[in-house]
């Protein structure tokens, strides 16, 4: 039952999956009235669909198409191209908005913590990730593709987009969104030997058996694992027997179909090793990568009863001129929000805002996605996360726990962003550039091909005007 004789006002901070799937939820909720104003720093909506999801997986790309029907909805705006925290303040939103919503994802890398680490030709997955997928931040970088090896230390599915994109032949890239100068680049690569290094073992990997799977049908790549690393330990084989996970007996099928030598004229090899850890990244005169200290590592079980790795005194050296690091991501913290460095989330209980430590609850300020949670889980997990947020949100709306605010219009907001930043885009210039872009990919025969650069998204969008974005 409606509790306020004002329609409501949320703003949701974050256009990807999470920020979407609670505005779908809040929508869904017929018990109250309202209006959603979606702010991203970007002039692109939709977050990691857009720069995360593998350009070769388009399917997964598709569920934008639902993210376009919440955005039609005449109570929905979005304000792309403002940046929270430099147009627009906390204090800003509690002016207007009687809820927050901050949806802003895991935006860092986890760091390995061992020597070497900041030498040339050190990166984060995340980087290489941005980079082929033309985000703005990241199209101006720089990968060193003439080397000869590379080593990905992970195994999760962001380990595999990368394993994949730098193992795909140029046909295949061909038929992606890849950014063109990525295409250009991975087109000209010299690379022929990818590691991928997981420091459990095969039935820990943290990739998805699709995902495993998908690498034993590239075109010019020959996936190998070591016999000796795919054989299951007695601790690895009591858990699988309790268990009894079909999904983890299948992935340790897949992985040991990979250590069985068979012939090949390909020109690219991808071994995935287990039980391994990086501790040190070696350099030559140049201060560039050569090669990557390794450690085997055996699982042992701790005193909470989980399979551990520990290191053993046998080392390995791989000659190598890349490494990628996808060990995990974390949060960042946001001005005027509270912050756990400890987990890299903003605190929260069941999506509500608490200061770190406190079960307080600060009225009106929710969470969703990786910033609410930590950085787990695939697109559809958002759904039902932000669905908890919601849940919290509506239950405060019934008690009257929210920011009191004075009623303003549309066109009160509208100009008021307009005078923090004029440039800001509609959604209706972003399905404006969608279509730019599907026009340009269809002269190719590619599903889309991007605008890199935030100048050259204005420029089309007719949206040039003096800033200082």
């Amino acid at each position: 039952m409606m509790a306020y004789k004002n329609k409501l006002r949320i703003a949701i901070v974050g256009s990807g999956p999470a920020g979407f799937y609670a505005a779908e939820h809040l929508f869904k909720n017929s018990d109250i009235d309202i209006y959603i104003d979606m702010f991203d720093r970007l002039p692109t909506p939709h977050g990691l669909v857009r720069s995360g999801v593998a350009p070769d997986h388009q399917k997964i790309k598709s569920v934008s198409k639902v993210f376009d029907k919440i955005a039609l909805k005449p109570e929905f705006r979005f304000f792309g191209n403002v940046e929270y925290g430099k147009h627009i303040k906390l204090e800003d939103l509690k002016r207007f908005y009687n809820q927050i919503v901050f949806a802003t994802g895991a935006q860092t890398d986890r760091k390995m913590g061992i020597p070497g680490e900041d030498l040339r030709g050190s990166h984060t997955a995340t980087e290489f990730v941005a980079w082929y997928n033309g985000h703005p931040d990241y199209s101006e970088l720089d990968f060193d593709l003439s080397v000869k090896s590379v080593a990905i230390v992970g195994v999760g599915n962001v380990a595999v987009d990368v394993a994949r994109i730098l193992c795909r032949s140029n046909e295949e890239l061909l038929e992606t969104d890849i950014a063109n100068y990525a295409l250009e680049k991975l087109s000209k690569s010299n690379i022929k030997k990818v590691y991928m290094l997981g420091r459990r073992g095969p039935a820990q990997a943290a990739f998805t058996n699709p995902e495993v799977m998908e690498l034993g049908r590239l075109a010019d790549a020959e996936v190998k694992t070591l016999s000796e690393e795919v054989e299951i330990d007695e601790l690895t084989n009591q858990e699988i027997e309790k268990k009894q996970d079909k999904s983890t007996i299948k992935k340790l099928e897949i992985v040991k179909g990979f250590s069985e030598s068979r012939p090949g004229n390909k020109s690219k090899t991808l071994f995935i090793r287990f039980l391994v850890s990086p501790v040190e990244i070696i350099g030559d005169e140049r201060n560039h990568v050569k090669k990557l200290k390794i450690v085997k590592n055996e699982l042992y079980r701790n005193e909470k009863g989980d399979l551990r790795p520990r290191a053993t005194n046998k080392y390995e050296e791989l000659d190598i001129g890349l490494v990628f690091r996808s060990i995990g991501y974390a949060g960042v913290p946001l001005p005027d929000l509270p912050f756990s460095e400890r987990h890299g989330i903003i605190p929260n209980i069941n999506g509500r805002i608490t200061n770190d430590g406190s079960d307080e609850h600060i009225t009106g300020l929710y969470a969703t996605g990786w910033i609410k949670r930590g950085p787990t889980g695939v697109i559809g997990t958002n759904k039902a996360d932000s669905g908890e947020t919601v849940k919290s949100m509506v239950e405060d709306i019934e008690n009257r726990k929210f920011i009191k605010t004075d009623q303003h219009t549309d066109n009160e907001i509208n100009e008021f962003i307009r005078s923090r930043n004029p440039n800001f885009v509609t959604y209706k210039d972003w399905l404006k550039l969608d279509e730019l872009e599907k026009q340009r990919g269809k002269k190719h025969g590619r599903p889309r091909v991007k605008y890199t650069k935030i100048s050259e998204i204005m420029k089309v969008l007719d949206k040039d005007k003096e800033t200082d974005t």
